[in-house]
């Protein structure tokens, strides 16, 4: 493989940190105290999910998120956190990659009338599962420094 300035894993590297400063962003305009005290995220959610075409969505919205609202907002806002976090430093990277990617499905799915959601989702889908199968964390990574994923 040929290319500009960097090797390929090198180049793999910058769309993993790269995506993990689009988890970190994510992050760090949330309103935590909204979320976390008024339940702004998740109402919000609840609304998307109650209007939703397919009723997979709205009954598991219903079953899974609504009966625990504070917990779930706890775990989207710190998942985007660690995701973030692993990804930029590359600690677990193949982790951090499959669970973004599983997360940004479930956005995707939820969000499935929003197309400004719809493209930012699949776009940091298709990042993490480019960087996933380019295994990013080969530089520039904790993962590779400890030799975790070799």
């Amino acid at each position: 493989m040929r290319t500009i300035l960097l090797t390929g894993a090198e180049w793999a590297a910058v769309l993993r940190i790269g995506l993990g400063l689009w988890w970190l962003e994510s992050w760090r305009h949330k309103d935590k105290k909204g979320w976390f005290e008024r339940g702004t995220g998740i109402a919000w959610a609840a609304g998307v999910a109650a209007e939703h075409r397919w009723r997979p969505v709205r009954s598991g919205f219903e079953k899974i998120v609504a009966p625990r609202p504070k917990a779930m907002a706890y775990l989207v806002v710190n998942a985007e956190l660690a995701l973030g976090l692993g990804l930029v430093t590359g600690l677990l990277t193949p982790i951090a990659l499959a669970a973004g990617l599983l997360l940004n499905l479930l956005y995707l799915v939820l969000m499935i009338h929003d197309w400004a959601e719809q493209g930012q989702n699949a776009m940091m889908a298709l990042v993490s599962l480019v960087a996933l199968f380019a295994m990013s964390w080969q530089t520039w990574s904790l993962d590779h420094a400890i030799g975790f994923f070799l």
